[in-house]
């Protein structure tokens, strides 16, 4: 008796035709090779098609059309070999490989670690990743997607490798973890795509992938499948940075937002131009706006679409990686802006991904950001916190980045941040702070200072949270450093009265050595207050064109002479005059006044003069390290302070607010001995008025505010002095009284 010949492995109806519209959630339990009935079964999705043939290395088998562009032939034996499809359309034919071919490309031990909220590079399973497979037929080149959807019905890639018609390329469903998965052959780098997603309510949605590496340049939304082929060149720096604690030196920070620094720049050009101007004006970091993908530049690139894709306004994600190589191969650390706190609406970004409150809050009370129109996310999601923590590891470990600024830590601590009674909900103890807000950024900062030694989590935050630079074994935040937004406050207050008036606010420009240790604190003068309507630098201090450059001249001195490190913007190192706009570039033009030159000049020789004195940041977060030597010299306008280092010559700073000089004034010093005029911000080089003590002081046994010694010196009109004494060590003095 003949045996009847094999059948294909049977698939209901109802089944193919959802497979056929790309509707069904297990495309690959249909499509593709499956073994049954002594053969295997091979079913393709090829609408249009005339003609199917599926070719191994050993025969060429025609396939039959079944229903809705499905095709299926059936290979002898049980052992599924590799194949290829010849597809004909018309007088048109093309060779292709199957997706429904291969296994899935996320592994179980990643699916639990996402469904835990514990994939600490996530960026390497979800969203686009190009992976090679050997074949008996050649080796298999292209894309693995994956997402995480898991309220959808069905998911789809659409993008150019399918004419944007998903079908052909739905995914499967990876069960409870909620990701959905494909590997497409052939789609390779530079291939735009989206996911399509079948919502519960029946509508189709698309939906720009959440972990892309790249994207089109805005307008544009889609995805872009990037490879990176870079070769970095910092080896050194990222030995170096591994080792030591960033904390502890000197940081000075130039703030870029890198579209209006010089208009028109792609990241290569940056990459030389920053570098150079960065390097010659001598400031330790550079701190730069957010640079993650972002669709209205107005925003400034507070308003986030794309979590892991640097801005493609300035090219591609290597040559992003070019300008950090480029700035670190020059010694510079790079910091960037990160933006947590929220994300935009927009309808093909993460808003209601999946039909559903997704990566938001569901509750309009805890998932709506009232002042910026925007979503808060979930933070006590377990994906969704990965999502975050993940994505600050991808910045410093992918990019070589040196430190994030988080911004708007405030807005996140509190649930009633923005709102009036009855707009927040309590927590579970009835208070207004955060918690699981709280647990995330502990969560985030914990880890990237465990996997990168060396680098620096900075808060934005503009309360007085307790510990937002506590340990989180002690029940802080862990940040490294926070933004000082008092001192930034009150010192531009001050400085905004005219000289005859700042006696009466005196308090002011000294109360930030009330709380100068309660925190690690870095001194921001930041974009924020150079912008809508406030004015530069220049333009907030009173006076005339001499007066208001000075102004600037001796804040700096103050600034980077303070207790903490030092930020500043950009444009306000040579007092820019016109408030910055992200529209335009700096107002370069300005420089070509010699006196802008001048202001210019002296913040790069106070850069130089900050590194090259341990006892102006070695001692930034501990009491030992500042003295106040006359802090009530209210009627004069004039501070008078130590900052000491460990085993380094102290440096003693004289800074005088009013618009008048202060001659034979007597200077209490710390120690005798000689002291170094280190630095003047009236000296005629930076376009001052030339009032100084001749490169050098000598200390007297004359006590003087109750130290033992002090001398008598020239202090200059809204000006700024530094001495440097020239040992170590205190001799013993014989004191006169005065």
């Amino acid at each position: 008796m003949t045996a009847a010949p094999p059948s294909p492995v049977p698939v209901d109806p109802g089944t193919l035709h959802a497979v056929a519209a790309g509707a069904y959630y297990d495309p690959h339990a249909v499509l593709g090779p499956h073994v049954g009935d002594g053969a295997v079964t091979v079913r393709t999705l090829r609408p249009l098609a005339d003609r199917v043939v599926v070719v191994t290395a050993d025969a060429r088998v025609e396939a039959r059309h079944e229903v809705d562009g499905i095709w299926c032939a059936l290979l002898p034996g049980t052992a599924v070999p590799d194949y290829r499809l010849e597809v004909v359309y018309g007088e048109w034919t093309t060779t292709a490989d199957d997706p429904y071919r291969f296994l899935p490309t996320v592994q179980e031990l990643d699916r639990y670690l996402v469904r835990e909220g514990r994939h600490e590079q996530l960026w390497q399973v979800l969203g686009a990743n190009i992976r090679t497979y050997p074949g008996q037929l050649g080796e298999v080149r292209g894309t693995s997607f994956a997402v995480w959807a898991p309220n959808a019905r069905a998911v789809r890639v659409v993008g150019d490798f399918n004419h944007w018609q998903g079908a052909t390329h739905a995914m499967r469903s990876l069960g409870e973890s909620g990701i959905w998965e494909i590997f497409a052959p052939g789609v390779d780098a530079g291939a735009r795509y989206k996911f399509e997603i079948l919502a519960a309510d029946g509508s189709w949605r698309q939906k720009a992938d959440p972990l892309a590496k790249g994207t089109e340049v805005p307008p544009a939304t889609a995805s872009v499948v990037v490879e990176s082929r870079y070769e970095w060149s910092d080896d050194a720096w990222m030995a170096d940075r591994s080792t030591r604690d960033p904390h502890a030196g000197p940081v000075s920070v130039y703030e870029v937002h890198l579209g209006s620094w010089r208009q028109g720049l792609s990241y290569r050009d940056l990459a030389h131009q920053l570098t150079e101007y960065v390097l010659e004006m001598g400031f330790t970091h550079v701190e730069l706006m957010p640079v993650a993908e972002h669709p209205f530049g107005g925003s400034w690139g507070y308003q986030v679409t794309s979590y892991y894709a640097p801005t493609s306004r300035f090219g591609h994600p290597d040559d992003f990686r070019y300008l950090v190589d480029c700035l670190h191969r020059a010694g510079i650390g790079v910091i960037v802006d990160w933006v947590p706190a929220h994300f935009p609406k927009d309808e093909w970004a993460l808003a209601q991904f999946d039909g559903t409150a997704l990566y938001e809050h569901p509750d309009p009370l805890l998932g709506e950001q009232p002042d910026w129109g925007t979503y808060v996310f979930n933070f006590g999601r377990a994906e969704v916190r990965n999502f975050l923590v993940a994505n600050a590891t991808y910045w410093l470990e992918e990019f070589h980045v040196d430190g994030l600024r988080v911004d708007a830590v405030a807005s996140m601590l509190y649930l009633d941040y923005s709102r009036q009674a009855g707009q927040w909900r309590p927590n579970q103890y009835g208070g207004r702070e955060n918690l699981e807000a709280i647990s995330f950024l502990q969560e985030t900062n914990a880890t990237a200072y465990r996997r990168t030694p060396g680098i620096m989590m900075i808060a934005e935050e503009s309360t007085a949270w307790p510990g937002v630079t506590a340990p989180t074994s002690a029940q802080g935040l862990g940040f490294g450093l926070k933004w000082n937004m008092g001192w930034m406050n009150d010192t531009l207050r001050y400085l905004r009265e005219e000289p005859i008036n700042r006696r009466y606010h005196h308090h002011e420009i000294t109360f930030s050595m009330v709380y100068a240790y309660s925190e690690h604190f870095v001194l921001p003068i930041s974009h924020d207050e150079v912008v809508h309507g406030k004015g530069s630098l220049y333009g907030r201090m009173p006076g005339d064109h001499w007066q208001k450059l000075a102004g600037v001249r001796a804040l700096q001195v103050y600034q980077w002479t303070h207790p903490g490190k030092q930020l500043l913007f950009m444009g306000q190192e040579f007092a820019q005059q016109g408030e910055w706009a992200e529209s335009r570039s700096l107002d370069w033009y300005d420089l070509e006044d010699p006196a802008h030159r001048g202001v210019q000049q002296s913040l790069r020789d106070l850069n130089a003069l900050y590194r090259a004195t341990p006892a102006l940041w070695q001692l930034d977060h501990t009491p030992d390290g500042f003295e106040w030597l006359a802090s009530d010299e209210a009627g004069l306008n004039l501070l008078a302070y130590v900052r000491r280092g460990v085993d380094t010559p102290p440096a003693v700073v004289v800074v005088n607010f009013a618009g008048v000089p202060h001659e034979g004034w007597r200077l209490p010093l710390p120690q005798g001995g000689a002291w170094r005029e280190a630095f003047n911000s009236d000296s005629e080089v930076y376009g001052g008025s030339g009032v100084g003590n001749l490169g050098r002081i000598e200390a007297e046994p004359v006590e003087h505010y109750g130290r033992a010694w002090s001398t008598t010196i020239r202090v200059p009109p809204l000006g700024a002095v530094v001495f440097v004494a020239e040992s170590t060590t205190e001799p013993s003095p014989r004191a006169e009284t005065v």
